[in-house]
């Protein structure tokens, strides 16, 4: 192929991204879905497509479901997403689902469990492979979710794919955590301490109708008191205040609180400080829809609570300094294996290793010693 091939081709693929972008903008569900297959697949031009899609994004509220596999996640979601349709919203779902070990596709890929809303074109569901992401979310979730956004969705719920502790990931991603436990599951509530405990907004109770629901609530209560009492109050989840100083709660460096509770800090509209979200301890049932609308009634305080604090925008602010990283290790990491390749492989600098003829620290100079002169010479 020439260089006038390849001009004409890369011209084609451009017309053809600008287009599908354009139709994703007017609202056609085709055209959604083509574009987060494209996301899922890191298919050719993804990239410049999501671009495109940046600056349409901002409008729509998401939300994140976790918690262990069994306490009704899929359910919620499905009740979740009815109400808002109730209420004249429009919704999207990101359902993340266990990798196949074979085709690294979702497991459970294309499954119907959005029941209640099967027909309505304005419940847009998607089920996507973790692809073995520690974190319970793909990479390319973020990207999906800024689709929906784009489209004009107006709330966009990702659940995630049920892995425990290590779906901390979720809050990359979302606005509002919310943690579903079922009751009498002790070990479970036990494993929150662990990792989930710290990133949950909202903490629900599903299946509130079995035995031991009530234990399960004080027990969760219990343990985010736990989690706030050592310093002294302050809210510790991922969209709580820091702390204003070596001392803590005040910010006089002596670790004062009583100083913060007689209005020694106040803030610049002459308000005490804030305290931070509480996060709640709430009931569902998920099956018949009990405490459904409680539970979106406070997942739209915490949005109204983020706004008016900043913490909004000091989340989205933080969520896109995360992607910069993470997209700047995957291209650093892709550029250094070609540079592997080019010398023999990665086997081959080993052998050399084990032979004593050179070191790791070594062999690691050499090749990233071009890049990073490369870079200071740009500076």
């Amino acid at each position: 192929m020439t260089s006038a091939d390849r001009e004409i081709e890369t011209d084609t693929d451009d017309s053809e991204h600008a287009e599908l972008v354009a139709e994703l903008l007017d609202g056609r569900h085709r055209a959604l879905a083509r574009v987060i297959t494209k996301i899922e697949n890191r298919a050719p031009g993804y990239r410049e497509i999501v671009s495109r899609l940046h600056e349409h994004t901002g409008s729509a509220s998401v939300v994140g479901i976790t918690g262990s596999p069994g306490a009704g996640k899929s359910t919620l979601v499905d009740k979740l997403a009815k109400a808002y349709r109730d209420r004249g919203e429009t919704v999207g779902v990101i359902a993340v689902d266990p990798s196949s070990p074979y085709t690294g596709g979702a497991v459970l890929g294309d499954r119907i469990r959005m029941a209640s809303n099967v027909g309505d074109m304005e419940v847009f569901f998607r089920s996507m492979s973790a692809r073995g992401s520690l974190g319970g979310l793909s990479t390319a979730t973020s990207d999906a979710v800024k689709a929906l956004d784009a489209f004009g969705k107006d709330r966009v719920i990702v659940e995630t794919v049920g892995a425990g502790q290590n779906e901390v990931d979720v809050v990359k991603t979302a606005e509002t955590v919310c943690v579903l436990v079922q009751p009498g599951s002790g070990d479970d509530v036990q494993m929150l301490k662990a990792g989930i405990l710290e990133i949950g907004d909202v903490f629900v109770v599903n299946k509130a109708d079995m035995d031991g629901a009530q234990q399960t609530v004080a027990e969760l209560e219990e343990m985010l008191h736990m989690r706030d009492e050592p310093t002294g109050g302050l809210q510790m989840g991922h969209h709580g205040p820091l702390s204003d100083g070596p001392g803590g709660a005040s910010s006089n460096g002596t670790g004062d609180a009583g100083a913060t509770e007689a209005g020694a800090s106040e803030t610049a509209t002459g308000g005490s400080e804030d305290d931070g979200w509480e996060p709640e301890v709430l009931e569902t049932v998920a099956t018949d829809g009990t405490g459904v609308e409680t539970l979106i009634e406070t997942v739209g305080q915490h949005r109204d609570y983020l706004v008016e604090s900043g913490d909004l925008d000091a989340h989205a602010r933080t969520r896109y300094a995360e992607e910069i990283r993470q997209h700047l290790r995957a291209d650093t990491a892709a550029l250094l294996e070609e540079e592997l390749v080019a010398r023999g492989g990665v086997d081959t600098l080993a052998e050399r290793v084990f032979a004593r003829k050179t070191d790791p620290y070594t062999v690691a100079d050499e090749i990233v010693g071009p890049l990073a002169d490369c870079l200071r010479r740009e500076e």
